[in-house]
């Protein structure tokens, strides 16, 4: 049984290209691979045939995951975020105690995390540990190095 995820209107918009893209086009891509290898003759010794299906097989199970991902999606409006503590779709302005560094995150769902872009898994281990936290609080986060200390300066919509 899947969780719900929340998403913004364009992550959610995201995610449905993606199938689409999977459904239509690739499809057709190894549908096209699958006939050309069986032309090829004698399917038993045939490795190209047997490449095709592995890879049918594999789309085949991104198409389910993603279409699951769909089905249990949510998309979570401004209206509806508590900006009295760190959540999902919050943008959560840190301190790192270690070094007094300042940076932002915004907390959105695992498809939508691009770290590129100062976006974070809410299911990371930093997203984890600031989940709850209110401005002033400080946030002891376990990560692979060690422990981290963040001071929680301010929490605005993502």
């Amino acid at each position: 049984m899947s969780s719900v995820s929340y998403y913004t209107v364009g992550g959610l918009q995201k995610l449905k290209d993606e199938l689409e893209q999977m459904k239509t086009i690739e499809r057709s891509k190894i549908s096209a691979q699958i006939a050309e290898a069986r032309d090829k003759g004698d399917l038993s010794e045939n490795a190209e045939y047997d490449a095709a299906k592995e890879a049918q097989g594999m789309l085949e199970m991104k198409i389910s995951k993603l279409e699951d991902v769909l089905a249990n999606a949510r998309i979570l409006s401004e209206e509806n975020i508590d900006l009295t503590k760190v959540g999902v779709l919050t943008k959560v302005k840190l301190k790192n105690m270690a070094n007094s560094a300042i940076i932002e995150y915004s907390l959105v769902a695992e498809k939508e995390a691009d770290i590129r872009k100062n976006k974070i898994s809410v299911s990371s281990p930093i997203g984890k540990g600031l989940l709850g936290k209110k401005v002033g609080a400080i946030a002891e986060i376990q990560v692979p190095r060690g422990v981290m200390s963040f001071e929680i300066l301010e929490i605005s919509v993502a």
